[in-house]
């Protein structure tokens, strides 16, 4: 099943609703590469409880998650995309890479430390040690290349570090992945405060659009969002507001910065804004359309992550068993 295109392993958590940030930023691009590489996409279940989780709610979020992935477009017949806390052998694997991860590497971790500033109350264990798991995530499928954000980096580099130290005390066990950031990746800033990533910790509510966010809501939002004083419509690292909503309408609409500054040219911040607006509106009208016909229907959505979570407990135990039987476990 796909195995001769490149391997890409993704993976998302559910741990609250989908930005248009995550949307623009990744998920566009998940979409796109299911032609060109062999995907695993993880629905990313057991990273979200370094962060106390309702039961309830997190049920609630992973069923929303999966309906609105395969929504976007995520297609079960090209793609692998599973439930990870349903596949053991990340957890398996997490383990063992523990005893292969060196404590002074995660102490430098910079996720480990804004994360424990944020939740002071609850520095677990598993926070510190959350690259291990990450890192079992790509080496189980062998992935040639992992889709990264900048902040991502260092995630993927202690991931690397970790295979090429197992490989080197074992022979060639994992393959080391490359990171690569795709094409079309667009950085989504807060509309309220243009200097930070769109974040669904926003406290600012107008800052951040949901997925699933009303057509009346997304342009309120829109309206609503910081520019500057000069009223003309050009692209500028000066001009963090403008250009943000400049990004964000060329995503959706395929224009190029070139064409949208023309097509805009005399016009006003007001006019622009309801525009960006309506586009988002009728880019995710079809994906939020499709999200409520697949969040109805149950069955569907088991029985494509039931052959979804056995494609991947079979593929990557070929790589534990490996691993297991290098370091001398007998079966």
């Amino acid at each position: 099943m796909g195995e001769k295109k490149p391997i890409v392993l993704s993976a998302i958590q559910p741990s609250g609703s989908m930005t248009l940030g995550n949307y623009l930023g990744a998920i566009k691009n998940w979409i796109t590469m299911q032609d060109e590489y062999f995907c695993f996409y993880a629905l990313a279940d057991l990273h979200t409880i370094t962060v106390r989780q309702d039961p309830k709610e997190m049920r609630k979020h992973i069923l929303d998650m999966y309906a609105l992935l395969l929504a976007c477009g995520i297609d079960p017949e090209k793609s692998v995309f599973f439930i990870q806390s349903h596949v053991t052998t990340h957890a398996q694997l997490a383990w063992i890479l523990n005893c292969y991860t060196q404590f002074g590497e995660l102490s430098r971790m910079t996720q480990f430390k804004d994360k424990s500033r944020k939740h002071a109350d609850n520095i677990n264990a598993g926070l510190f040690t959350y690259p291990a798991l990450m890192a079992a995530d790509i080496l189980l499928y062998q992935a040639d290349k992992v889709p990264v954000g900048a902040d991502q980096m260092q995630h993927l580099e202690i991931t690397r570090d970790i295979a090429t130290r197992f490989n080197g005390l074992y022979g060639n066990v994992f393959k080391i992945p490359e990171g690569f950031v795709p094409k079309n990746g667009a950085r989504v800033m807060s509309l309220q405060n243009p200097s930070s990533k769109m974040s669904k910790s926003d406290e600012n509510v107008n800052g951040c659009v949901y997925m699933l966010d009303k057509p009346e809501t997304i342009m309120k939002k829109f309206k609503r969002a910081i520019t500057d004083t000069d009223t003309k419509i050009y692209f500028s690292e000066d001009k963090p507001g403008i250009s943000n909503l400049m990004t964000i309408y060329g995503a959706v609409t395929g224009n190029t910065i070139e064409q949208i500054e023309k097509e805009f040219d005399g016009k006003g911040y007001g006019d622009f804004k309801t525009a960006v607006g309506e586009a988002v509106v009728e880019h995710l009208r079809p994906i939020q359309d499709e999200y409520n016909r697949i969040i109805k229907d149950r069955a569907y959505m088991e029985e494509t992550w039931k052959k979804a979570d056995a494609f991947a407990q079979n593929f990557s135990q070929r790589t534990l068993d490996k691993v297991m039987k290098k370091i001398g476990y007998i079966k």
